[in-house]
């Protein structure tokens, strides 16, 4: 599809599946060479936006790893609220142990940085950040981003695990607001 309706608002297609995949493959090999000799790291999952870069990830994983799940909140609508909630927790011990976060998009690093600090205060031996898309224009903070699949600039995107209000998750490419359509609702013209 070149274009979807979510809500209120109009996409068009920005990223197609191939370079999405190409990209996650990419980054997978990077983790391979670094970790191919370390002793079973756990992947950390960030919900809900990064379940679809995760089972693509691992697909591409040849190393022993454990996968984990925590979910954080930092969106309303389309813009970051700036505060992070912690909604659900780590279920095992990291104390000692290497942790790859996984998130979706590493935006103003909100959701990194409390999560980061969370693994700190548990004791995890290093912790190393992987996203599927990286905003440098929008990054305010100090922790590096360590495997970034692919970067984009300030665009608002869905798909891919990515969502507008809780919907447009389960598209395969990804999505970018159609300003053309966005400025003809402003002017109240019918689409």
């Amino acid at each position: 599809m070149d274009r979807i309706k979510l809500h209120d608002k109009f996409f068009r297609l920005f990223i197609p599946n191939s370079k999405i995949e190409e990209a996650i493959e990419n980054v997978a090999e990077r983790l391979n060479r670094d970790y191919k000799d370390a002793d079973t790291p756990i992947f950390l999952s960030v919900l809900n936006g990064a379940f679809m870069f995760t089972a693509s990830l691992m697909k591409n994983i040849r190393f022993n790893s454990e996968i984990a799940f925590v979910r954080l909140a930092s969106y309303s609508g389309t813009s970051s609220t700036g505060k992070v909630n912690r909604i659900l927790g780590l279920d095992r011990n990291v104390k000692d142990r290497s942790i790859i976060i996984i998130e979706d998009i590493v935006d103003t690093g909100g959701t990194i940085a409390e999560l980061y600090r969370i693994l700190q205060e548990e004791g995890a031996a290093n912790v190393k950040i992987c996203t599927l898309f990286l905003k440098p224009g929008s990054y305010r903070g100090s922790i590096p981003i360590d495997y970034a699949a692919m970067e984009i600039g300030n665009e608002f995107i869905v798909g891919y695990g990515l969502d507008y209000d809780q919907i447009g998750r389960q598209y395969k490419d990804i999505y970018i607001i159609d300003q053309a359509d966005d400025c003809n609702t402003a002017a109240g013209r019918s689409l």
